[in-house]
């Protein structure tokens, strides 16, 4: 299990609209994120989402010439631990985070880890609350991770 969460804004409005935001503390324990992604929310965080800010700005700066800038505030904050896991759902995001070797999951990633932990019964359910939201996926992926699960 990695040492450090962070979590971009995508994660942690998608579980927020279902109604899931403690998921995530359910199955990451404390998250990290950035003072950028804390306004992009909007709402309060939990207590258990720990806001820092990022010390290089310069590195932040450069990275949103790639990615929007909460996902390079992530991304950049990510660059100061050792042992860290991102949280992004956007596709641009999740191939810069993997070009720099970062490990990494999104929303659908956190609710197949929940049902290997036991976290949840059944993954569907949540897939379909999912859906029912601005969240757009593939049908391959949906059955991929169906499948997985044995749903």
């Amino acid at each position: 299990m990695p040492r450090v969460v962070i979590s971009d804004t995508s994660t942690l409005i998608l579980f927020h609209k279902i109604d899931e935001l403690n998921l995530l503390e359910k199955v990451y324990g404390e998250l990290i994120t950035t003072p950028e992604i804390a306004q992009e929310f909007g709402e309060d965080l939990p207590d258990w989402i720990k806001v820092k800010a990022v010390s290089d700005k310069k590195y932040q700066a450069f990275l949103e010439t790639q990615v929007d800038y909460g996902e390079a505030s992530a991304i950049a904050l990510a660059s100061e631990y050792d042992n860290v896991l991102l949280l992004l759902d956007d596709l641009k995001a999740r191939k810069l985070a993997v070009k720099l070797k970062f490990k990494m999951t999104g929303t659908l990633g956190v609710i197949h880890k929940a049902k290997e932990m036991s976290i949840i019964e059944k993954v569907k359910p949540l897939i379909d609350k999912l859906l029912q939201t601005d969240f757009r996926v593939s049908e391959n992926i949906i059955q991929e991770i169906l499948r997985l699960n044995s749903e």
